[in-house]
């Protein structure tokens, strides 16, 4: 059995470990998911509001196909001046995510600034890479004051701990001890967090206009993915799904045609 393989059944085994308290549970109304009659193929008749995930023609996530992304001189590094934050975990039904509500750093893209806004995390990776899949991406996401919006992402490989995930594990383990409670779905504070391991190994990324990849699906998002795949561990995986329900804990969306688009790359040319 490979490394790969022993890895994926461990976080199945943990994860069906942890379905014990919140199987039962009712997903406060969600309106959209991953699997069935409410699943990805079914988005854009779900609700008005989400007509764009079936119609729209900027869709995300993509497949990058690295033979095809075209070097652009005219981008620029991603001046990523985060800093320490106080931060609230939330379990948002469809993925676990970190917010701020204060100051937590910012993006210059294109010499316009992006405010920190929230981040949250996908399992497996919405974004593939030649085809190929990632246990989990992260999805920094940005607004500006005049309202654009732009996501930084990460993908993770199986290996080492994920500093970051470090420094609020006890709180995850919080936000999944609710489980069924009456309270479920009440915040979680996460305290002081240092945004600091997050700014490493950013010197490429892809970058291509696209959407939000959960419904309604809005377009005209700048994204950025970084090139330099990052690692957790099993444990910090299997962590970030735990308070989710059974079906939300593969809330992947299927990558969207590229419909003529170009993904450009930057890379750091000392």
């Amino acid at each position: 059995m490979t490394t790969s393989i022993r890895n994926a059944a461990f976080l199945l085994l943990l994860l069906t470990a942890c379905c014990a308290t919140t199987l039962a549970c009712e997903p406060n109304g969600a309106k959209f998911g991953y699997t069935g009659s409410v699943g990805p193929d079914h988005w854009g008749t779900l609700s008005p509001n989400f007509t764009q995930c079936a119609r729209g023609t900027n869709q995300s996530p993509v497949d990058i196909w690295t033979p095809g992304a075209v070097y652009n001189p005219a981008l620029q590094p991603l001046h990523r001046d985060y800093t320490v934050a106080n931060g609230t975990l939330v379990d948002n039904i469809f993925n676990v995510g970190l917010r701020f509500d204060g100051g937590a750093g910012s993006v210059t893209v294109d010499g316009k600034q992006y405010r920190l806004k929230q981040m949250h995390w996908h399992s497996p990776s919405e974004h593939t890479i030649n085809g190929q899949r990632f246990p989990v991406e992260l999805h920094m996401v940005h607004a500006s004051d005049d309202g654009n919006v732009t996501v930084v992402a990460m993908l993770y490989r199986f290996g080492r701990p994920d500093p970051f995930l470090w420094q609020i594990q006890d709180k995850l383990a919080a936000l999944y001890a609710e489980g069924c409670d009456a309270e479920k779905g009440a915040p979680v504070a996460a305290g002081v967090v240092s945004l600091w391991p997050l700014r490493l190994h950013s010197h490429a990324y892809y970058r291509y206009v696209g959407s939000f990849t959960t419904p309604p699906c809005t377009e005209n998002v700048v994204w950025s993915i970084l090139t330099q795949v990052r690692e957790m561990t099993v444990d910090q995986a299997a962590a970030l799904m735990a308070p989710l329900e059974q079906e939300y804990r593969h809330n992947n969306r299927p990558t969207q045609p590229m419909n003529g688009r170009v993904v450009q790359v930057y890379r750091f040319m000392p």
